[in-house]
């Protein structure tokens, strides 16, 4: 008889203490203090990446214009060109660089008929396609945050890479 209570309470024990599967909502959440870091970590890499896009260009012989956005660009005055509006559409082809101006792609990436407020594209390529006219190239220097972030590609280029992208409006 003991045997048997001492083997049931084990069962009982057991069963009390089982705990329910967690679900996975497929959502990650970060706590406030694990978003500070986060937060503290990209203002860091943003103005590191800055000083040192600003160096590069000190000695290009090519002359860049900052933007309002947080990049570069090879055209004086970009912004005060008009801008085209959302729902407008436009095509256009883009290569993308290291500092080193290595090419990292063979081909360019080439959209057709793409609708301005609706790019899947970084901001930055969207923003300085807004004030050229057809035929129209630019030369942009962008910091990681604007391009692929912390992630990259998971291609050629990888995280916090920031890059030279060369683009024309088709």
């Amino acid at each position: 008889m003991k045997k048997t209570f001492f083997i049931s309470s084990l069962v009982f024990l057991a069963a009390c203490a089982k705990q329910n599967p967690v679900q996975n909502t497929g959502e990650q959440f970060m706590s406030e203090s694990e978003m500070e870091v986060s937060k503290n970590r990209s203002k860091d890499l943003n103005n590191l990446e800055r000083s040192q896009i600003e160096d590069w260009i000190k000695s290009q012989n090519i002359k860049y214009y900052p933007m309002g956005m947080n990049y570069w660009v090879n055209i004086e005055n970009l912004e005060s060109l008009p801008r085209k509006n959302n729902g407008e559409k436009v095509s256009y082809k883009y290569d993308i660089y290291d500092f080193d101006r290595t090419k990292l792609y063979q081909n360019p990436i080439v959209n057709t008929n793409v609708e301005f407020g609706h790019f899947i594209e970084m901001d930055a390529v969207e923003d300085v396609i807004r004030y050229l006219k057809k035929g129209e190239e630019a030369e942009i220097l962008v910091p990681s945050v604007l391009a692929y972030g912390t992630y990259g590609d998971n291609k050629k280029i990888t995280n916090d890479m920031p890059l030279i992208i060369k683009v024309k409006v088709l």
